[in-house]
């Protein structure tokens, strides 16, 4: 086997490790032993990424034999008119795989920017406390807090946060400018080698636009105080950019061109709060590209700035005594502030036999957040309101490569690359505080954190009805804590390797089948792998493993032997040898019980119309601890079933329609299930009407029939000031345990005049 790739110093290692990965797949399960040989071998890929990077971009055509064929993305769309996913037979590796075009985000309303990620099958966002704060996400048996096992990507940048002084994996989208993207690719399961920490459940990769496919102005006012401006383009002159990456991870030749992306986002919400929200943020982003698909650069700049005032959720006993509305609040000084400031490099290249990829990033974050869950539980005077406050720098390298070559006579293309991540935290801590004014100190750290992976994953056509995709990656991590309480501090480190193997059947009968295997891990907030005394009770604490491993296996299928129907069916289990339990949204994590998931998805994308798409998709899923425990094996805020169906009708004159249905069902609130949250569904619609070719108008209707549903439950102890005298809790403290909620927003109305430039 012979790699011809332009870097010559590179040949003879990468062949090696391919070599030695291939050898190893039939003992897949024990290739731990790659990881000292993946260890040395990055230094060859950071030299041959040094080597590309520094390359002048030019028009070079892609290999002729690469996975996909040129083409633009626009002309996918027209070829697979199941315009919202491409999610047809032939385009992914898995039943659970697949991305979604802008389409979608036209068609269909979104109440706040994090909901893209709910056009993922089977995710459900919500939100618990103010707009400015991270959603809530759901998937797969998962109640994944702000973001713990599902891994979220904008314009090659990590959101997910590690060691956040809110919760592990924190992921803020709010920055996110909904109009600028260009599609986003979705996986689920832990079988692809290229994700690695927060996976576990699924990611989602959001792409942006290099330029506008049309420019756009736009000005929205709407129920509650909302109020919108945004206006995104390319300067007249360039030509209007297509997404960039294939599945494959290569590039498609375009014409040489420069071009220029600008996009600036005002917006202002109060909500629907007895305590306004006064929610404001400030959003930019600024690129730049040279090049081509296959040969260019691309640098991103990208400011966000917001406030807000929070109502977090409430008692229901408050509610049901009068003492508050369902959107009211206890503490009305909730609320936070947040800045996110980045610059992203992209250095792609079409080099002999396939492509090279490189991603650079540097992100600067802030957040303070004042909540307050237990109200006067712990300070009956001054209430328990506590501050939570995280600085950090992030710096980040990505090279990847692609190399299509012949495997014993076979069609192969080998993946591999580096994932370097460091963040330097100069604060994370948790203060006591009362009206956002600070009383007492619980704990205050510095935190530096690295992760290093490296991946291999090699694609293996064995004739014209089998294909295979095997692949591991290993990650090393280490941290090392500075906290104001010596005996916390240290330093933490870990690594993993995690195998993966897929098997992809057909397609015969326009039906393809899939058997897919994989290891995966999420890692542990960094303080608790140093932790000796809880700062806050100065007990003894116990330690947790930096990184926990992950076991997932899926059976699926994929049709389209109904004319204009796409349909995939996937079956699917995990394992996970530790869950991060959510502790009643207390701000922390810890390290639990051990765990399993099985569940089952079902996915439609229907054309019965040149003019009508529907897009429906269930869920179903069964999540337990996998122990023996006297406190009952449910795991807390697991999702039993979900819903979506989606309605788009467009070229209906000059108005298009687009409704949209979401349902998640019952869940346990706590381990023995005797306490149970309801069921939720809300209907939101959006009409459009052009009043030319340039000028349309948008007619957005959120929570259709006004449900009195919750966006979320939990179930703890807290107190009120109104609370008999000497109430105990379950756990023997002072207090009340009840069912503590975030209603979902009553029926609102947006309109907006965009106007394409």
């Amino acid at each position: 086997m012979i790699f011809r790739i332009t870097p010559g110093t590179l040949c003879t290692l990468c062949t090696l490790r391919a070599l030695c990965t291939l050898c190893t797949l039939c003992t897949l399960w024990t290739l731990r032993a790659l990881f000292t040989f993946c260890t040395l071998s990055t230094l060859c890929t950071l030299g041959a990424s040094i080597a590309l990077l520094f390359a002048t971009p030019t028009l070079a055509q892609s290999s002729a034999d690469l996975t996909e064929p040129t083409k633009t993305v626009e002309s996918e769309d027209e070829i697979h008119i199941i315009g919202h996913y491409n999610n047809g037979v032939g385009t992914s590796d898995a039943a659970s795989q697949g991305y979604i075009t802008p389409k979608l985000i036209e068609a269909r309303p979104m109440l706040r920017p994090g909901e893209v990620l709910e056009y993922v099958p089977g995710v459900i966002i919500t939100q618990h406390s103010g707009e400015g704060k991270a959603n809530q996400y759901f998937l797969r048996g998962f109640n994944l807090d702000h973001g713990t096992d599902f891994r979220t990507s904008v314009a090659g940048m990590p959101v997910n946060m590690p060691s956040h002084a809110h919760g592990q994996g924190y992921s803020d989208l709010n920055f996110l400018i909904p109009e600028l993207v260009s599609r986003i690719d979705y996986m689920k399961g832990p079988y692809f080698a290229e994700v690695g920490d927060f996976a576990s459940a699924g990611a989602a990769n959001i792409e942006y636009y290099t330029s506008m496919p049309k420019n756009i102005a736009e000005a929205s006012i709407g129920s509650f105080g909302y109020k919108r401006a945004l206006i995104a383009g390319t300067p007249a002159g360039t030509p209007a950019g297509t997404p960039e990456r294939t599945q494959a991870g290569t590039f498609r030749a375009d014409h040489d061109d420069k071009r220029w992306l600008y996009a600036l986002e005002l917006y202002h919400n109060d909500g629907p709060w007895q305590n306004p929200s006064d929610y404001k943020k400030i959003n930019g982003v600024l690129r730049y590209s040279h090049g081509s698909n296959a040969d260019g650069i691309t640098v991103s700049g990208m400011a966000y700035t917001g406030k807000w005032n929070s109502t977090d959720q409430i008692p229901q006993r408050a509610v049901d005594a009068g003492l508050i509305g369902r959107t009211g609040a206890i503490d009305p000084t909730d609320g936070g502030t947040t800045s996110r400031y980045s610059l992203s490099f992209d250095r792609h290249k079409a080099i002999e036999g396939g492509t090279f990829h490189f991603d650079a990033y540097a992100i600067r974050y802030r957040l303070n957040l004042f909540s307050n869950f237990t109200f006067f539980k712990d300070n009956a005077t001054a209430g328990d309101q506590f501050q939570q406050s995280d600085e950090r720098s992030i710096f980040g390298v990505e090279p990847k490569w692609v190399i299509n070559h012949k495997l014993a006579g076979l069609s192969s293309v080998s993946k591999f690359g580096l994932q370097l991540r460091r963040d330097n935290i100069g604060r994370v801590a948790l203060y006591g505080t009362a009206a956002q004014q600070q009383t007492s100190t619980t704990r205050e750290d510095k935190v530096q954190q690295t992760g290093v992976g490296v991946f291999y994953e090699n694609t293996l056509q064995w004739n014209d009805w089998l294909k295979t995709v095997a692949g591991v990656r290993s990650d090393f991590y280490r941290a090392t804590v500075q906290s104001n309480l010596a005996a916390n501090s240290g330093q933490g480190s870990g690594n993993i390797a995690s195998p993966k193997l897929n098997f992809i059947f057909g397609p015969w009968a326009k039906t393809e089948y899939f058997l897919n295997f994989g290891e995966g891990f999420h890692s542990n907030d960094a303080r608790g792998t140093t932790i000796t005394i809880d700062p806050k009770t100065n007990a003894a604490a116990n330690k947790v493993a930096p990184l926990v491993k992950t076991r997932g296996s899926e059976i699926g299928v994929r049709s389209e032997v109904v004319p204009k129907l796409q349909s995939s069916l996937s079956l699917w289990r995990m394992k996970l040898d530790s869950e991060l339990l959510f502790l009643g949204d207390a701000g922390t994590t810890r390290a639990g019980r051990p765990s399993r998931r099985q569940g089952a998805e079902w996915s439609n994308r229907h054309t019965p119309k040149s003019w009508l798409i529907v897009d429906a998709d269930l869920s179903a899923s069964k999540a337990q601890f996998s122990d023996d425990n006297s406190a009952g094996n449910r795991i807390p805020g697991s999702i039993d079933q979900v819903a979506s169906l989606g309605i788009t009708a467009t070229d209906l004159g000059r108005w298009s329609l687009g409704g949209h249905l979401r349902y998640f069902g019952p869940r346990p609130l706590i381990e023995d299930n005797t306490q149970r949250s309801q069921s939720t569904i809300t209907t939101s619609l959006r009409g459009g009407y052009k009043l030319d070719e340039k000028i349309r108008l948008n007619f957005d209707v959120y929570n259709l029939f006004n449900r009195r549903a919750n966006d979320i439950d939990y179930y703890y102890c807290s107190r009120l000031r109104s609370d008999p005298a000497g109430a105990t809790c379950r756990d023997g403290s002072s207090g009340v345990d009840d069912i503590h909620f975030h209603p979902v927003e009553p029926r609102s109305v947006r309109i907006s005049m965009i106007f394409n430039y």
